[in-house]
């Protein structure tokens, strides 16, 4: 079953932050890490119930990067919904 993949604005706007303070780091480096995180998000695309459900929501965390996917499974309407884009060393109450 394919799944339509939605962000939420927070998602949306923690992906370009950290987008662009990666690539205040090193020219390219936030251009990476955008990368591995729609590469992550089609892995989630294809498997969406292969991470683990943590309070209501599943996180698969990138590979490269030290950020965690926060999203739902909407099964009735075959969606996915990115709640959040979230770095691992913040307050875990901040993911949602």
């Amino acid at each position: 079953m394919n799944y339509i993949v939605e962000l939420f604005p927070k998602a949306r706007l923690e992906l370009l932050e950290a987008r662009l303070w990666y690539e205040e780091q090193q020219q390219g480096l936030g251009k990476r890490f955008k990368e591995e995180v729609f590469r992550k998000i089609d892995l989630i695309q294809n498997n969406p119930l292969h991470y683990p459900l943590k309070k209501g929501l599943r996180e698969a965390q990138t590979e490269v990067f030290p950020y965690l996917i926060v999203y739902k499974v909407v099964k009735s309407r075959n969606m996915i919904v990115i709640v959040s884009i979230f770095h691992t060393s913040r307050h875990p109450k901040k993911k949602h």
